[in-house]
């Protein structure tokens, strides 16, 4: 009897790829399952197979058409929820509403709130993403949340790279907390860009940098980006300042055609990203790199299968899970 006998990992429309990765690795069948849409854009699905007291996860990032991706995770959930699984992961690679978590301006929506109470209500029993947008974001569910990191990951691809006086640099005060611990891990020196953001339309102007970046490798830390503007505005900034190479690491790439001709013409030798988006701007272009975080979720599924902790994963440094993501092919 296999171990995993009882559990059932199963693909939304935008999930199949990143799914069949973790089923590889855990060495089970991905669920069968069936998704429609009629010709008035209604969505139908259906568990292909019985789900009857197992321990179900379903794979769906919310990212390039938020939308239909979230009203279908809430069809998948009620279906299961239907056909008496015994548990019910939502497993978000991507939470592309967790940008909405907060009431920043008069009479607006906390969008993350209200996806997260629907999830809820549809049937979610767990949820398990990674590299929140804000990780208060946790605090909106009433159900356990396991909030992955892809930090080890992509810091232990960095150490591979031959840099010379290597800088990290953050885009923004923002994700200065997140690029410090990038650079504590590695001992590597920070530089800050400083920029404002002047309405909702994506667009950001770096207006100071702060570090020293004159003839160093510049490593670019972002969460996501999805027009690529702040990268190229820090970019021209940076060779400004007399940097020497331009690298970026992000944690998802949404980024759209537009972008990574801007990407392109900005100067960048190599983006460095997860698999967490199954991004089809990007996929075999040579400007971007794909690592797999796939293997770090399969891991998290038997150890929530099992009972065992998540966190620890991210106590130290895991060599396997780290050489099963990095040697994982795309």
């Amino acid at each position: 009897m296999n171990e995993f006998d009882d559990i059932r990992i199963f693909a939304g429309s935008t999930g199949k790829a990143f799914a069949q990765r973790m089923v590889d690795t855990l060495k089970i069948p991905l669920g069968r399952s069936d998704l429609r849409q009629f010709s008035d854009g209604n969505l139908f699905v259906r568990v292909g197979e019985t789900v009857r007291g197992k321990d179900v996860f379903l794979v769906q990032p919310i990212a390039l058409k938020p939308n239909d991706e979230f009203t279908e995770i809430l069809f998948w959930l009620d279906a299961f929820q239907r056909a008496s699984a015994r548990s019910v992961t939502a497993i978000l690679p991507y939470f592309g509403y967790a940008k909405g978590d907060k009431k920043d301006e008069p009479r607006v929506s906390i969008r993350a709130r209200v996806c997260a109470e629907s999830m809820e209500l549809a049937g979610a029993d767990r949820v398990v993403c990674m590299d929140l947008h804000s990780p208060q974001i946790q605090g909106f569910f009433k159900r356990p949340v396991d909030h992955l990191y892809a930090q080890p990951i992509l810091e232990e691809f960095i150490r591979r790279l031959d840099l010379h006086r290597p800088v990290l640099v953050s885009p923004d005060l923002g994700f200065l907390k997140q690029t410090r611990r990038f650079a504590e891990s590695l001992g590597y020196p920070m530089a800050v860009g400083e920029k404002i953001r002047r309405g909702h339309d994506e667009k950001a102007e770096v207006l100071e940098i702060m570090g020293d970046v004159e003839g160093r490798d510049c490593v670019v830390t972002d969460d996501f980006t999805i027009s690529g503007g702040t990268l190229a505005d820090l970019a021209r900034g940076l060779r400004e300042r007399g940097a020497r190479r331009l690298l970026a690491v992000l944690s998802h790439n949404l980024i759209r055609p537009e972008g990574v001709v801007r990407l392109e013409n900005a100067g960048y030798e190599q983006i460095i990203c997860t698999d967490s988006v199954d991004n089809p701007h990007v996929a075999g272009h040579k400007l971007f790199h794909i690592v797999s975080v796939a293997p770090l979720f399969a891991e998290t599924v038997a150890r929530i299968h099992s009972k065992e902790s998540v966190s620890s994963l991210f106590e130290s440094r895991n060599p396997d899970i780290l050489k099963s993501c990095l040697d994982t092919e795309l």
